[in-house]
């Protein structure tokens, strides 16, 4: 069996509170952690060579949100012709599945969001770790009023049925996510006015004379750009400000010689993705440059643990594809096969770099905050609040900043594009969850830390 449970651990949160089952059993061989486009290759190569695998993803279905779809019909071709591969595969999906908490031994515990709370213990052999990315946000005066969202989110939406009609929108910000995000915003029936790049014109003149050499990536980026026809593309600019009342209702633009105005009713911005390691890191991988390390079978510094996709470098969704595939054949033993791939994922690297190289942040962007902005949105910590010399844990002492709901995945970015500060230490739980989610691992974590202290 590739998925089985087996009897429940009871725990009392308590004495006198009523016992409940908080832990159902999960085991496979593999086990994927994200079902966007690296953990759907990942678990599909997997599977094929012969390997139990469960894939845990939060979403309501596999794809992520870069193939997100109510139905698979309104998906790409290569995103169909993957979801049935990967139906066809044998691995097993469990949706809804969000990790809170990782133990010793690659065990995980995750929290069913659906569709009573229920929570996992998922005991593997091998890990994959699919996490993906997230925008990262930078805070300008106006960016918490209403209908200023992210660029990702904005596409979320539109695939999740909300609509944009008749809608004017601004898309500020930085990075190739900005047009396919307009294009959907277009198809959507949305009033696109102005798409604003932060990168100077002479970057992205560089970066679009090096797709020449890549035709397929030069193919797509005029379709996405024909996608938006009646908008304007312009480079070198970024949003100052946005004003509004009980909304958004115009965003202040400039290009570092002028300020204009530009009327909207949805003001989208995103400077690029930042990786979520928020789960490798508990689990004790090594990190370089705020991405995932990984050797060249996609192998973390812990042996039977291994990472693909935005996880490990920001760089597309092909290369997303081809490190799934590498480490979900390497996890099943497959290393030779895996070694194929390799000249495929070397030349997708380079146009990654060429990405991260055109798309600098400006330095610019650390002046728009005022003292009064808001900078951590979750505990309401205005940047006079702040002190440059302070480190990120200072910063949690003194203000809190980073200690809400979202543990700092919002405001942490923009704190060490401000100020420099480095990450700090992963919080436990990973995501706001019940404590009895956690009674069963954590008990027998605690245990074998003390059985663990007194052998030595």
């Amino acid at each position: 069996m590739m998925f089985h449970t087996g009897a429940p651990a009871w725990k009392s949160a308590a004495r006198g509170c009523e016992l409940r089952p908080v832990a159902e059993l999960v085991a496979a061989k593999v086990v994927v952690v994200g079902g966007g486009p690296a953990g759907i290759a990942a678990a599909t190569r997997a599977a094929e060579a012969g390997a139990d695998v469960v894939v845990l993803d939060e979403g309501s279905g596999p794809g992520g949100q870069i193939w997100r779809h109510r139905r698979l019909e309104q998906a790409g071709e290569g995103a169909r012709r993957w979801m049935e591969r990967f139906s066809r595969s044998g691995a097993r999906l469990i949706h809804g599945a969000q990790v809170v908490l990782a133990l010793p031994d690659r065990r995980l515990v995750a929290e069913l969001s659906w569709p009573s709370g229920e929570t996992l213990d998922v005991r593997t052999k091998i890990l994959i770790l699919a996490t993906g990315a997230r925008e990262r946000f930078l805070p300008f005066p106006g960016w918490t009023l209403p209908n200023v969202i992210g660029v990702g989110a904005a596409q979320a939406l539109v695939k999740s049925g909300f609509s944009f009609r008749n809608r004017r929108v601004v898309l500020a910000g930085s990075g190739p996510l900005l047009l396919p995000a307009a294009a959907t915003l277009s198809r959507g029936g949305a009033r696109v006015m102005v798409v604003a790049e932060q990168a100077p014109s002479s970057a992205v003149a560089r970066f679009a004379l090096r797709l020449f050499l890549r035709p397929r990536k030069l193919l797509e980026a005029a379709l996405y750009r024909s996608g938006f026809p009646g908008a304007r593309y312009r480079t070198g600019v970024w949003v100052v400000s946005a004003r509004g009342d009980e909304s958004v209702r115009e965003a202040v633009l400039t290009d570092g010689r002028r300020l204009w105005t530009e009327p909207c009713d949805f003001l989208c911005c995103g400077y690029g993705l930042v990786p979520n390691l928020e789960l490798p890191l508990l689990l004790g991988c090594s990190a370089d440059r705020g991405r995932l390390a990984v050797d060249e079978l996609q192998q973390t510094n812990l042996p039977g643990i291994y990472g693909a996709g935005e996880l490990t470098g920001v760089g597309g969704l092909e290369l997303a594809l081809v490190e799934g595939e590498i480490a979900g054949l390497a996890a099943a033993g497959r290393a030779e096969e895996a070694r194929r791939l390799f000249r495929r994922r070397s030349n997708l690297l380079a146009f990654a770099e060429d990405l991260e190289k055109a798309f600098v942040l400006r330095d610019e962007l650390k002046s728009l905050p005022r003292a009064e902005t808001l900078v951590c949105r979750c505990e309401d910590v205005a940047l006079g609040r702040l002190d440059a010399a302070w480190s990120r844990r200072q910063a949690k002492l003194y203000t809190r900043a980073g200690m809400g709901p979202c543990q700092g995945k919002v405001c942490g970015p923009a704190l060490e594009f401000l100020f420099g500060w480095e990450a700090d230490a992963v919080r436990l739980p990973l995501r706001p969850t019940p404590l009895s989610s956690l009674l069963s691992g954590g008990r027998e974590e605690n245990s074998a830390r003390q059985e663990g202290a007194t052998t030595r």
